[in-house]
């Protein structure tokens, strides 16, 4: 058996069996490791190097977590939960519950081109929405897959922000680096047709499965939710404010880690949290974000040991070796591929460079278009980062619907969120791989 496939089932079959997932990681790797023939202190050697390079992504998650916190304490997110309330409160439940799953994917959008900061968004917008969401009694799994379809499908098809990182100096480059003349080439609309299988599984996900309305414990909710907060005209616009810092800062300097930090500033400067409460806010607010960080440091310790067995592309190369002359079945097997590569190292943007060395020989020779080529890569890259536990695209909606306990991060975002995105991307790729 193939490692890669041996350690992705075991982390999958443990994180559904609600074992941590930095535990199901830790464990998948050493099975993967032993399995492709490394010894225990060659797979430790391979996790330790990986985890190195996930640190600095943690670090600038946790310090959003503390921003996230200042920004809670102003009272800015409260306002417009409050406001929400108020709405829901006067008899405009079904108007709102869409008004607000709108509202969320358009921010969810924004956050990977308009305003790219990404995830996190989520951690000061979605904790003080959860009493809103009871009271309009709304699925927060139906929640989980507006997020997580607004944190991919931009990527996926619109050349700005991550995805001009993706599409342009990921994709294209890696593929034009693989041998194919990339000139001329549209890339949004070779992507275009597997960013529409996104689309068909949101609206399954909103008006077929998750469209019946769902209980969920208020008091638990009271329990978690910060009601001493009091804000006023002056901590709203201190908070605009460092919110505009944080983003600003972030573009000019292409860092989450000193935008953050910018933001943070902002905040004490302005007054909306003291000098004495500085150092309390910070470190409880890392403290937030602290699971998500974990997970994407084993999670690329995880994906260092899968590179290290060398079994990713013998993974491909067996696959190969049964395709013959079959463009249709060629396409399927990169595609499932490339679902269980992604499964397995939680990130498309590290996917598409292993894969494109290998596909794009293999697809030119059975005589795929270039538009083809190009989507085929770009959809098994993406293929899997709804539906991995380790990807931030799971993990970001889990750190906002799971503060009170309500909200598992398997089975209702992970599952949900595979099911729904997963699979209509995987028929969509193959689509647009025989017709382009």
């Amino acid at each position: 058996m193939n490692a890669v496939v041996i350690a992705v089932v075991v982390m999958l079959a443990l994180s559904l069996a609600r074992v941590n997932v930095v535990i199901s990681l830790i464990v998948g790797s050493l099975v993967g490791g032993l399995t492709g023939g490394l010894t225990i202190a060659r797979t430790l050697e391979a996790f330790n190097a990986g985890i190195g390079g996930g640190a600095g992504v943690a670090l600038s998650y946790a310090l959003l977590g503390a921003f996230a916190l200042a920004l809670a304490q102003s009272g800015l997110p409260h306002a417009l939960a409050d406001w929400l309330l108020g709405k829901a409160r006067h008899g405009r439940g079904s108007g709102l519950k869409w008004g607000v799953l709108g509202s969320l994917t358009l921010l969810a959008i924004s956050s990977q081109n308009v305003l790219p900061i990404h995830i996190a968004f989520i951690p000061l917008v979605v904790p003080p929405l959860l009493y809103v969401f009871a009271r309009l009694r709304l699925d927060r799994r139906a929640v989980a897959c507006v997020l997580t379809f607004g944190l991919i499908t931009p990527y996926m098809v619109l050349p700005v922000g991550f995805g001009e990182i993706f599409l342009k100096q990921i994709l294209l480059g890696n593929v034009a680096k693989s041998g194919l003349d990339v000139t001329g080439l549209d890339v949004s609309q070779a992507m275009l047709i597997p960013a529409l299988g996104m689309l068909a599984g949101l609206l399954i996900a909103l008006f077929v499965s998750y469209r019946k309305p769902r209980d969920y414990d208020e008091a638990r909710i009271r329990d978690v939710e910060r009601e001493d907060i009091r804000y006023s005209r002056r901590s709203l616009t201190v908070s605009l404010l460092a919110v505009a810092v944080a983003f600003g800062v972030q573009l000019w300097v292409d860092s989450m880690l000193i935008g953050a930090l910018a933001g943070f500033l902002v905040f004490v400067l302005g007054g909306v949290v003291s000098w004495r409460e500085a150092d309390t806010v910070f470190s409880s607010g890392m403290k937030m974000m602290a699971t998500i960080g974990l997970v994407m440091i084993a999670a690329a310790g995880f994906a260092e040991v899968l590179k290290a067995t060398g079994d990713i592309q013998l993974l491909v190369e067996q696959s190969v070796s049964v395709i013959g002359n079959s463009r249709g079945l060629a396409a399927l097997l990169m595609l499932l591929v490339g679902l269980l590569v992604t499964l397995g190292i939680g990130s498309s943007f590290s996917t598409v460079p292993i894969l494109a060395a290998i596909y794009v020989p293999l697809a030119m020779a059975l005589g795929f278009s270039p538009l083809a080529i190009v989507s085929l890569v770009g959809t098994a890259g993406a293929l899997g980062d709804a539906g991995s536990p380790a990807s931030d695209s799971t993990l970001g909606p889990t750190s906002g619907l799971n503060v009170d306990g309500q909200h598992d991060h398997m089975w209702d975002t992970v599952v949900p969120t595979f099911l729904h995105y997963n699979l209509p991307v995987l028929v969509a790729g193959w689509i647009a791989a025989m017709v382009l």
